[in-house]
């Protein structure tokens, strides 16, 4: 299986337009890297966690981010439906400060916010409200983004998990189709995790995944032996120390 990942990763990346889309282009694309070009709807990102990291040997908790990439009006080379990426780890203090620009946003702009049922034929309606259409002119430049990563699935979450909340936004793994539906996309809506490392040091989050921490499995096959040896040692070693001082002691008479 790391081998498997290890070849796919050496590959050139693939403009993702070039690939037909069909129920089978996870299985087929998954673990390849891709090139896809569009813009961020940052209003419609999900933060996926806790999961900590590690900063100079001091853990911190943080989540990951994925945020829409919507196509590009009148651009062949960006993607043609909306892809979600996982931009990367952030720290709590960003997520936080985030949501509070999020919910000062909405509180001025809930009134003129035009239902996407109501857009017609474009995706790029979801970012528009009729104040935006009103001043367009005057509006800021929209800032277009390549993203090079690799095609991703939902995660198998094991049984300590809790599950998903959508409705409170709390989202503790990544479900893709689930994550897409909460973003209003299709719920076969693909997956991108972004690994380009040219970190602006002056803006250094999110923090995209190492690309080795993708050859490797999260969990080293030879890690799961040493661990199961490990806890069978533990509870030998309890379970003896427990019936000793429980075993009752011959009384002499």
């Amino acid at each position: 299986m790391l081998d498997h990942r290890q070849k796919r990763l050496q590959m050139e990346p693939l403009k993702l337009n070039d690939m037909p889309p069909s129920s089978e282009t996870l299985d087929t694309l998954e673990f390849r890297r891709v090139v896809c070009k569009g813009v961020f709807y940052y209003e419609r990102s999900i933060y996926i966690g806790p999961r900590s990291r590690s900063i100079s040997g001091v853990t911190e908790n943080g989540y990951y981010v994925i945020t829409p990439l919507m196509p590009i009006p009148g651009d062949a080379d960006s993607v043609q439906s909306p892809v979600l990426v996982n931009r990367g780890w952030v720290p709590r203090s960003w997520r936080d400060k985030s949501f509070e620009v999020s919910q000062d946003g909405e509180k001025s702009s809930s009134t003129d916010v035009v239902p996407v049922q109501q857009n017609e034929r474009s995706w790029w309606g979801l970012f528009r409200s009729k104040k935006q259409k009103a001043v367009e002119a005057q509006a800021p430049a929209i800032t277009y983004v390549e993203v090079i990563g690799v095609v991703r699935g939902s995660e198998k979450p094991s049984v300590f998990v809790p599950p998903n909340d959508p409705n409170s936004g709390q989202w503790f793994y990544v479900d893709v189709p689930a994550i897409a539906v909460a973003c209003g996309l299709p719920k076969d809506t693909l997956l991108i995790e972004d690994i380009n490392e040219n970190v602006n040091p002056s803006n250094p989050y999110p923090v995209p995944k190492d690309i080795n921490a993708l050859i490797r499995s999260s969990v080293m096959p030879q890690d799961h032996l040493n661990y199961t040896l490990t806890w069978y040692s533990l509870s030998a070693a309890v379970t003896f120390m427990a019936f000793k001082r429980l075993k009752p002691k011959n009384s002499r008479r």
